[in-house]
């Protein structure tokens, strides 16, 4: 599943397309993703010129003149393609419309954006801008890691009595938003932390130095365009590169890159999720 890197970098490859132009026209080729579209979804964003394009943990929201704002979830597989003219940027053809081809928007100054999702995991909706909060996907998300609101003390605090292992402290999107299986293995692993490790039995200094890591590890990942596994791609449809720079995601057996360690990357499950950590540096 995407995580924020890769919807980030899906976000920043849709504003020259979508932040302030109108969606002339709006297609929706069938009635559900996950769970149904919004009621005349198609109607309701044509017409409608989207006033920001945001992020908010996995989420893209893209807020209307109406008044309401598109929330899209990529899911396991969903991707969004740009086609057509983009301001100083490439130009694809506009090709016929595929079978994954689920939602089409045509964009003022000539862009295609095409939701494409073979899997259906990815999920749409319409909501009241000034609501957004309330969104029973959004209502009960903790701070995003790359922000203000999640600082030193504020993960000292929460990890305060946690009997849960901190991998999946961390992955608890009510603690920190966005986080995904990947780079909270990568961050653990450049901080020297074993995912088993209870969060409430680390040290606070120790979970202080987790903060600037992890901000690290996503800005990297960000600037390389995210990580492609298996479905992501960029809105141009090339790949991300972060994968090149795992130390120990998915290097299960690989020899630790830590300068010196001589353990090998080893891969446990954690909450039906795979864990990949050196045993001998990660303490």
């Amino acid at each position: 599943m995407p995580e924020l890197p890769e919807v980030e970098t899906v976000r920043r490859g849709l504003l020259p397309a979508m932040e302030g132009r109108t969606i002339l026209s709006a297609e929706a080729r069938r009635p559900d993703l996950r769970w149904p579209l919004p009621a005349r979804m198609a109607e309701r964003l044509a017409g409608k010129r989207v006033l920001a394009l945001r992020r908010r943990s996995k989420y893209l929201l893209a807020d209307l003149a109406s008044g309401e704002t598109l929330i899209v979830h990529l899911g396991m597989s969903g991707r969004m393609l740009v086609s057509g003219a983009m301001p100083g940027g490439f130009h694809h053809a506009h090709a016929a419309p595929e079978k994954h081809d689920h939602v089409i928007l045509d964009m003022e100054g000539g862009a295609r954006i095409t939701f494409n999702d073979a899997r259906r995991f990815g999920a749409m909706d319409l909501w009241p801008t000034a609501e957004l909060d309330s969104h029973w996907l959004l209502s009960r998300l903790g701070p995003e890691p790359l922000g203000n609101a999640f600082h030193e003390d504020y993960l000292v605090q929460r990890f305060h009595g946690r009997n849960t292992p901190v991998k999946s402290a961390l992955l608890d999107q009510r603690i920190v938003a966005g986080l995904g299986n990947i780079y909270v293995c990568e961050a653990l692993f450049r901080a020297h932390v074993d995912p088993r490790r209870k969060a409430g039995r680390i040290a606070a200094p120790r979970v202080r130095a987790l903060v600037p890591v992890i901000r690290d590890v996503l800005s990297e990942a960000i600037e390389a365009g995210g990580s492609s596994l298996r479905d992501h791609r960029q809105t141009s449809g090339e790949l991300g590169y972060f994968q090149h720079s795992f130390h120990v995601y998915d290097r299960e057996g690989a020899p630790c890159p830590t300068p010196g360690c001589p353990g090998t990357v080893a891969r446990i499950v954690q909450s039906g999720r795979s864990t990949f950590f050196c045993a001998k540096c990660q303490r």
